[in-house]
């Protein structure tokens, strides 16, 4: 793909770098702690809390989505990515507003009512109130849509060109370390952050994201001059629809010239009579059929992704459910709170991705004779590590339980929360191997005018899986017994155990399709992919 300049490497690193820590730390603050704001601030009753803030995080995974589609199609990474840290900026300025203001909230609750209590001892937000209040989550999932996946295209663009397999090893190295920026931000924002919004000021708490993202934004723009960003050529989209097309509208050439081609393939030859250009329509480039046939190659391994983003999005709200029922006392005078028990998810995803790329890849490179890891390898031991953190899971919950019923009714079982840091430990080594691994297969195996939707494609695959976790408890609860309100009289033993059955299964998918995969690079290195077929 055409550049406008010469530059990208490593020197573009430590701006990108700044800018994914600044805006991670207040998206993650602000996207965690959003259900908290608004039972505590806005009086809203806890199940509608929840449900807007599932719908809030459903919105911020699909919304990279279409950034990337717009990226690809007209502007570019960094224009877009620019915009989406400026949005982002502007919608925590409103939530700062938000709580600075108590114009813009309702009044709190009268002493001793709850959220859940009906006017006047609690008051609901008003419509302006409730207006500016969601202006600024819209602005939080334009933002992310903007900025998440398509600053990781913008990095590994800064790589393009180079002998073909060294370019390829950056990229994958270069995931790695964005992931790693990407969730040690996490862990600040949901550590740091939640805990000035929570135990300081709302308003103040807020006001350091406008800092960070501010800061974060000044780092981004500071490495203008160093970015290589390559030309955009219109909609790839567009030319994806021709082939299907006009490989439709050539269902009926005959079959012995179809004998080995595939049926797209249809689209890029010249039928009996017909002119070979102005009719792209009708008639499409080899490069175009093949562009299309990546893409549809590699759609059952990222279909693998779904069941692993349904087991892990499940296993981790299960958790916080089972840490509000155990001892979470670190010391005298110090309790843990339950939802900050998936921090162990983001460190252990930090530790892991640093662990794999500086000593499991290079061991693995010495003992295979020279031959780096390749992302479907990385995916696989994801994928493994997915089904031993479900199996884990429900061994901790089987003792959970056990111990529950020895002390009959006690509100607390008399069992450290601890016991749940292995079973997450676990979940993030797998993310460490599962999201790097595919963002660097889409990104290396998609056409190039599709470089930015390929590293969406991850969010995609985890905005399906959170709702299918969402459908997979609510059956659960439906057609068996295992999860009563009370959940030291629960089964969810047999719950993680069907999730690691759901996990292996889905392993053996994930092993057919890889198997059966072929790697391939839809870049013509002999100068032919404009080639058009005729008809003999």
């Amino acid at each position: 793909t055409p550049v406008r300049k010469k530059g990208g490497g490593w020197i573009t690193l430590p701006f990108l770098a700044g800018s994914v820590i600044g805006l991670g730390m207040a998206m993650s603050a602000t996207s965690s702690n959003l259900i908290v704001y608004l039972i505590r601030k806005y009086n809203v009753k806890s199940i509608d809390a929840a449900q807007i803030s599932n719908i809030v995080r459903g919105c911020m995974q699909l919304a990279p989505v279409i950034g990337a589609a717009v990226s690809d199609a007209y502007f570019g990474c960094y224009p877009v990515v620019a915009a989406g840290v400026a949005i982002s900026l502007l919608s925590f300025v409103v939530f700062t507003l938000t709580a600075a203001f108590p114009s813009l909230r309702p009044p709190a609750c009268a002493p001793g009512a709850a959220a859940s209590s009906s006017p006047p001892s609690c008051q609901p937000p008003s419509a302006i109130q409730a207006a500016v209040l969601y202006a600024a989550v819209c602005l939080l999932a334009v933002g992310n849509g903007g900025t998440r996946y398509n600053a990781a295209a913008l990095g590994a663009d800064q790589f393009v060109g180079g002998e073909e397999e060294r370019r390829r090893g950056r990229d994958a190295s270069f995931f790695s370390w964005y992931f790693v920026c990407l969730y040690a931000s996490y862990v600040a924002g949901d550590t740091a952050l939640v805990y000035v919004q929570d135990s300081v000021s709302w308003a103040l708490g807020f006001g350091v994201c406008v800092v960070t993202t501010g800061l974060g934004l000044i780092a981004l723009l500071a490495g203008s001059r160093y970015y290589r960003r390559p030309v955009q050529k219109g909609s790839p989209f567009t030319a994806l629809a021709r082939v299907v097309v006009a490989a439709a509208r050539k269902a009926t050439l005959s079959s012995t010239s179809l004998a080995r081609m595939q049926f797209l393939n249809r689209a890029a030859m010249v039928a009996e009579g017909e002119v070979s250009v102005g009719k792209p329509w009708r008639l499409c480039t080899v490069r175009e059929v093949e562009d299309l046939k990546s893409l549809l190659r590699v759609l059952p391994l990222w279909s693998s992704g779904i069941l692993v983003s349904t087991t892990v999005n499940a296993q981790v709200s299960l958790t916080v459910l089972q840490a509000l029922t155990m001892d979470r006392a670190l010391g005298p005078r110090f309790a843990v709170p339950a939802a900050s028990m998936t921090v162990t998810v983001l460190i252990a995803f930090v530790l892991s991705a640093a662990l794999y790329d500086r000593l499991v890849a290079p061991l693995w490179e010495r003992l295979a004779g020279g031959r780096k890891p390749t992302p479907l390898q990385r995916v696989g031991l994801g994928h493994a590590l997915n089904v031993a953190s479900m199996a884990v899971a429900a061994l901790v919950e089987r003792r959970r339980i056990r111990v529950a019923h020895a002390h009959g009714s006690a509100a607390t079982v008399p069992m450290s929360a601890l016991w749940l840091v292995a079973q997450l430990a676990l979940t993030g080594a797998e993310e460490a191997l599962h999201l790097p691994g595919n963002t660097a297969l889409f990104y290396q195996e998609f056409p190039a005018t599709l470089r930015s939707t390929a590293t969406a494609m991850p969010p995609l695959f985890i905005a399906v899986g959170s709702y299918l976790s969402t459908a997979f408890v609510d059956a659960v609860r439906r057609a068996t017994g295992w999860l009563p309100d009370d959940l030291n009289r629960s089964r969810l033993d047999m719950v993680y155990w069907t999730l690691a059955l759901v996990a292996a299964v889905n392993l053996g998918y994930f092993l057919v399709c890889a198997i059966t995969y072929q790697y391939k690079n839809v870049v013509d290195g002999d100068g032919k992919d404009n080639q058009i077929m005729d008809e003999k």
